[in-house]
């Protein structure tokens, strides 16, 4: 396991891919980001007038499109690290600081929304919990503040977190999966991981069909998404062949997805909707530097649920469901805006591709 600790400098030539400069990954990560928003503001709000969002966009199908995105960048950010402690390093800033700022001001601006007086609130063992359990990524433990949103239909203050708790896990996992790739080969490593998070999926869905409750809450945790990480690096790996063959494989895809559409069998599900991301990614047509001004994506997806939650809890959905989605919106993009240019781009090092070149596109991940 002696890689799995020590990162190897010189990794194997083909594991070393370049990628095109000119791609739309970060209009498709903002668009993913975009689209949790708006099937969260329907399903919080529980307004009629927006059951739009939830018919034409999937909440669950975007965070699977982000998992895929994730695994073929991550992968890659490791195989050009120098070093384990550069790759770590780099996942750190990149997700923790804004993380941290999140929790920690839905904690204190918490007391401002509490039915609770500011000492019961400050003194309660729930503000404590939340933020120790929240900070190292156990939301579970405690989604939610003492009197804060008890009247809204859920009382979480930010449960899209909980996919931040597996994407670090994937982080973390990522040396060990490439000591296995170069302990037993790279394709029999991902296969073999690809089919371990199948057949977790598939067992749990028996046991969801049998008996529900917390089986669908078990069956999304970080097994059951493996399979759409391992394809996004999959597709890394081999992206040169893919480049070459992209319009077959993309019909293949839509073969394999409407196959999966009628069986439901789960097995090639993550690999099409892989294939339909890096296409759109890298293959379709360059629709511009949508990343010049920033990364907002990440800022939207960790924002919008606690602003989503304090709108409810002022009965504006309630009242005025457009105008409230609308200034949701625009509450949820300043957020952001001010997130990434006051937090996560000071937090990001000089050598990263958002700082070097903000003008420019990008070829560069860290």
């Amino acid at each position: 396991m002696k890689l799995a600790i020590e990162k190897q400098k010189n990794a194997p030539p083909n594991h070393q891919v370049r990628i095109p400069k000119n791609n739309n990954l970060d209009l498709l990560r903002f668009s993913f980001a975009f689209v949790v928003f708006l099937v969260h503001a329907y399903h919080l709000s529980d307004s009629a007038s927006l059951s739009i969002f939830n018919t034409i966009f999937s909440a669950k199908m975007a965070v699977e499109c982000f998992f895929v995105v994730s695994g073929f960048l991550i992968f890659m950010s490791y195989e050009h690290s120098s070093s384990l402690n550069r790759y770590f390093e780099k996942r750190a800033r990149r997700i923790y600081p804004a993380y941290f700022s999140v929790v920690v001001i839905c904690a204190l601006f918490g007391s401002l929304l509490s039915t609770y007086s500011y000492s019961e609130y400050f003194f309660s063992s729930e503000f404590y919990r939340y933020l120790i359990a929240n900070l190292v990524f156990l939301n579970f433990i405690q989604p939610s503040l003492p009197g804060v949103f008890s009247e809204n239909s859920l009382a979480a203050v930010n449960g899209a977190l909980w996919t931040l708790k597996i994407e670090v896990m994937f982080y973390l996992s990522v040396p060990v999966f490439v000591w296995l790739f170069r302990r037993i080969g790279l394709w029999q490593g991902l296969t073999f991981l690809y089919l371990t998070s199948f057949i977790y999926s598939f067992c749990m869905q028996l046991l969801i069909d049998q008996h529900g409750g917390i089986f669908v809450e078990i069956q999304r945790q970080l097994p059951g998404q493996l399979m759409f990480f391992i394809a996004g690096g999959a597709l890394y790996y081999s992206f040169n062949f893919f480049q070459k063959n992209a319009t077959p494989l993309l019909i293949l895809a839509i073969a394999a997805y409407f196959v999966e559409s009628f069986f439901e069998t789960g097995l090639l599900y993550a690999a099409s909707l892989g294939i339909f991301v890096v296409y759109f990614g890298f293959v379709f047509k360059y629709l511009g530097n949508f990343g010049k001004y920033g990364d907002f994506s990440y800022g939207i997806y960790i924002l919008h649920f606690p602003i989503l939650q304090t709108f409810i809890s002022y009965q504006y959905f309630a009242s005025y469901p457009y105008l409230a989605m609308i200034s949701s919106v625009i509450a949820v993009m300043l957020t952001a805006y001010f997130m990434w240019h006051g937090v996560e781009k000071k937090m990001l090092n000089k050598s990263s591709h958002y700082l070097m070149s903000l003008d420019e596109p990008r070829n560069k991940y860290g």
